[in-house]
């Protein structure tokens, strides 16, 4: 499940826009996403950088885990 999804991701919140070139699983995807939260709470205040590192990919996994149970 952690195949990588190919081509690029473009950032079009920045201004100006931004692509990044390379490939990101879905789990990396979820990661991001899930630091995006943490970030957003409390900016992230509470954790140092690898916590919330860790934190991210322990959520993307337990999102992972979710929906394959989800398709079972």
């Amino acid at each position: 499940m952690n195949k990588p999804m190919p081509g690029g991701v473009i950032l079009a919140h920045t201004n100006p826009p931004v692509e990044i070139r390379g490939e990101m699983s879905l789990r990396d995807y979820f990661a991001a996403k899930a630091l995006l939260g943490f970030l957003s709470y409390n900016g992230g205040n509470s954790l140092k950088d690898h916590q919330l590192a860790e934190a991210s990919y322990d959520m993307a996994d337990a999102m992972l885990k979710a929906r394959n149970a989800k398709k079972s």
